[in-house]
């Protein structure tokens, strides 16, 4: 299926309003609150970035081979997740359908050459042995058909016969004829098909008549009506990597379990253990070189896309599961309702694409959390997820391996290119949504996208995205571009140099809003980024509402991050340019980014770091002096000053930071008269009398020089 690129709209001159009223004729308080607005969207885009983004290159989990416990099995894909489809019979089975075979008796003898028996394996060898017929149920993986076949090679029958999978429980007795060792491997249960008591009764009244035993194995299943099935518990991977390890080197295998690689694959995560083997024909070969060390610490992330590969193309799995696989995907850590939910979005988005003349049927209900994330080699864990309201316990879903949702995406976007209108028509929805956790893992995917192809990611979500005129896509498409840059997607930064000179206005909008949400996150692009924005303020011709996204941009540099003495010394710079729109923007930014008591604010960044770094406070004072001296800007930076004031009375560290600084800012007696009227007049926010902390900052003005004092100690 061919998607055809995106057209980029005609190019449109003049931006309409802001969403918000008025927006173009801004006043003080509307530039206030637009100012909030761009922090806001900032302050989300942090908190809700995945892992995925933040963590830098792929990391390397575990492996992720499928297969039965000892990869001796022959696992296929449809063994590893979801189960294979259900079968429903609703008259006999056919006659022609092979009963059972005979399992090859070299098989067994090798899986029991590398046989690990777990925790539980003991008692149900004593629950088969006396009651002849066993149900071990379990997650996929772990091992249940190998064990399977161990504890019928242990009661030593004289041989194991694999019955077919399409068996019904009502005719197993019918299956059980021959002696020896019977093995049912992964019986299909649905409501329409439970496993009862009864046919348990059955099968055993046969066995004792046939001398024979008999082992099923299914998945956790609420559809097992009156039996008691053994609860199958996996060996530990360590014991499974040494029992293969023998097997396979004989000798040396305490010395290669030392190794450094091995420890951390040991150390990250419960490994299933046909993973551990097959880590265990890795180290196997291990001799020593750089390549062989290589190879181990690369075994992860090999295992990880392979098991990908497997779950997207298994032809068996259901397309509802592998929704839940792309959404858990986006969701990574994130509240396991949200993926569930936003899944079975997708999957209408999936079934109308392969089923068009089908109206999409979603069931009310289905396997519970823990069943689910177990199947997609995931866990979940109840954590306080942050909200507007503070912090509310949620079960959390995430990944086992780490590397999982990136190498996901990918797979299903370069891999699969015949779900991409499903996945576009999903993404656009998720932009949509009233969310912020939702919206900004809309960005994070769209970014992992751009980096495998950014091409159609732009052309398909992003442009669109970009050139709304709608406030929300545009911060997507801000918030997808910055992300993508941080994942060190190919060209973003080129694209996004060009945007700010775009014909269109709202991708002009989107580059500016996307450079200053970049370079906190990335401070090695500061410099960039501001001259950027500079360059497109020294072009000038912008609209009231593109300069002031620029204002906001510019000052969004001075929000976030440690290294903001680096932007300050970068804004000093700009005062000396020789066009006026550029100090202008420099001024209008530091007022606006001053003008903040939020959380991790400039005046709080300052008063904890910055006021001990001399180059910092030396340039803070300039910016402050400027803005004060400058009549365009002169109301507004007092207007900050009685912020960070206001500030002070909460806050001892910030009271000492201004009043190192109030000296530096007195030059003239112009400079004097002015911030002692200010502090002599301020009120308190409520209207209230002059706080307490203006009087002691006046006593400072009326004993203090003119230069900035010597930078105090931390101590």
């Amino acid at each position: 299926m061919t998607v055809p690129p995106a057209q980029a709209p005609a190019p449109d001159p003049a931006p309409p309003h802001d969403p918000r009223p008025d927006a173009d004729a801004t006043g003080p308080d509307d530039e206030r609150e637009l100012s909030r607005e761009a922090r806001a969207a900032q302050r989300e885009l942090v908190a809700h970035t995945p892992g995925f983004i933040l963590d830098g290159s792929a990391a390397v989990g575990g492996s992720l081979v499928g297969g039965a416990q000892h990869g001796v099995s022959g696992g296929t894909a449809r063994d590893v997740f979801m189960g294979r489809t259900e079968i429903h019979h609703h008259g006999p089975s056919s006659p022609a359908a092979p009963a059972s075979g005979r399992i090859p008796g070299t098989l067994l003898e090798t899986l029991a050459a590398v046989f690990v028996d777990g925790p539980v394996f003991a008692t149900a060898l004593e629950r088969l042995r006396e009651e002849r017929v066993l149900v071990i149920s379990g997650a996929h993986a772990t091992g249940r058909h190998a064990a399977a076949l161990m504890l019928l090679h242990r009661l030593g029958v004289p041989a194991v016969h694999a019955l077919a999978t399409e068996t019904s429980p009502a005719e197993l007795g019918a299956r059980l004829t021959a002696p020896g060792g019977h093995v049912l491997r992964d019986l299909p249960l649905s409501r329409n098909r439970p496993l009862r008591d009864t046919h348990l009764y059955a099968a055993r009244d046969q066995l004792r008549k046939a001398d024979g035993y008999l082992v099923v194995t299914v998945e956790n299943s609420p559809f097992q009506l009156g039996t008691a099935p053994c609860a199958w518990v996996p060996p530990d991977p360590a014991d499974v990597l040494r029992a293969h390890l023998t097997r396979l080197r004989g000798t040396d295998t305490e010395e290669l379990l030392a190794l450094s690689p091995v420890r951390d694959f040991l150390a990250r995560g419960a490994h299933r253990p046909a993973e551990a083997a097959g880590f265990a024909r890795v180290l196997a070969a291990y001799d020593g070189s750089a390549d062989a060390v290589s190879r181990l610490a690369d075994f992860g992330q090999a295992a990880v896309e392979q098991q990908c590969r497997e779950w997207l193309g298994d032809p068996d799995t259901a397309l509802r599961d592998k929704a839940f696989l792309v959404s858990l995907a986006v969701f990574d850590r994130a509240p396991y309702a949200l993926a569930a939910e936003l899944a079975d979005r997708l999957f209408v988005h999936f079934q109308r694409l392969q089923h068009p003349e089908e109206p999409p049927d979603i069931p009310l209900f289905g396997p519970a959390a823990d069943v689910r994330l177990d199947r997609a080699r995931a866990a979940g864990e109840l954590c306080d997820v942050e909200t507007e309201w503070g912090p509310v316990p949620q079960l959390t879903a995430y990944f086992r391996k780490e590397g999982t949702p990136r190498v996901l995406l990918t797979e299903v976007w370069t891999g699969h290119p015949s779900t991409r209108p499903a996945l576009v028509a999903w993404l656009r929805e998720l932009a949509r949504d009233g969310r912020p956790v939702v919206r900004t893992r809309a960005a994070a995917a769209t970014a992992l996208l751009a980096r495998a192809d950014l091409p159609s990611a732009v052309a398909l979500l992003i442009d669109g995205w970009a050139v709304s005129k709608s406030f929300g896509p545009r911060v997507t498409a801000a918030n997808a571009l910055t992300l993508a840059q941080l994942l060190d997607a190919p060209a973003v930064l080129r694209l996004l140099t060009q945007w700010c000179t775009d014909t269109h206005w709202a991708r002009r909008w989107t580059a500016i809003r996307a450079f200053g949400l970049l370079a906190p996150l990335r401070p090695g692009l500061a410099a960039p980024a501001l001259g950027a924005l500079a360059a497109r303020a020294r072009a000038g011709n912008s609209s009231a509402a593109e300069a002031d996204n620029l204002i906001q941009s510019t000052a969004l540099l001075l929000s976030v991050g440690v290294r903001r003495g680096e932007m300050l010394a970068e804004l000093v710079r700009l005062l000396h340019h020789d066009t006026a729109t550029v100090r202008a923007l420099a001024l209008d930014a530091f007022v606006r980014a001053c003008d903040n008591a939020e959380e991790g604010a400039l005046v709080e960044w300052y008063a904890e770091h910055g006021m001990y770094e001399a180059d910092t406070a030396r340039d803070l004072a300039a910016l402050w002096r400027t803005a004060l001296g400058d009549r365009a800007h002169t109301r507004g930076a007092l207007d900050a000053l009685h912020t960070w004031v206001h500030l002070a009375a909460r806050r001892a560290d910030t009271e000492h930071a201004l009043r190192l600084l109030l000296p530096a800012l007195v030059v003239t007696a112009d400079d004097h008269k002015r911030l002692r009227h200010e502090l002599h007049t301020l009120r308190a926010p409520d209207g209230g009398p002059r706080p307490p902390v203006a009087d002691r900052l006046l006593d400072v003005l009326a004993h203090g020089g003119g230069a900035l004092p010597t930078q105090p100690s931390r101590s």
